[in-house]
């Protein structure tokens, strides 16, 4: 059975870093510090998300669906994924208009609040 790598300490939560690789073949052993990417730091859901993401070419209606998450929860995931990824500051995309059922769902779920969805709804009037 092949192990995940692990980006992060599970005791303390620090990141870690790879000290030794060994070719599975010859077994030859290669020692130094190594850096993982930023990938290997993200939590397993934040790698899931992403694949789903890329996977749907960055069309939300496809990771809604595929996810079966509102709008307002992969936005959500997207802005934790680029935060996460060290980007500040960026804008995820341009905006897709959620519908009028998309936005009452999302408050029934409690995902928005009464004033964001107010605000919401206005926008597609």
């Amino acid at each position: 059975m092949r192990k995940k790598l692990i980006g992060n300490c599970p005791v303390c939560n620090e990141r870690l870093f790879v000290t030794e690789m060994t070719c599975k073949e010859c077994k030859t052993q290669i020692k130094g510090d190594f850096t993982l990417s930023k990938f290997d730091y993200l939590s397993q859901e934040l790698q899931e998300f992403a694949l789903v993401f890329l996977k749907n070419a960055g069309n939300i209606k496809g990771v809604e669906k595929e996810l079966n998450i509102s709008y307002p929860t992969v936005k959500r995931n997207l802005d934790e994924l680029i935060n996460a990824l060290g980007f500040t500051n960026v804008s995820t995309m341009p905006e897709e208009k959620m519908t009028r059922q998309e936005i009452l769902e999302a408050l029934k779920k409690k995902e928005i609040s009464f004033e964001a969805a107010e605000k919401l709804l206005k926008e597609i009037e």
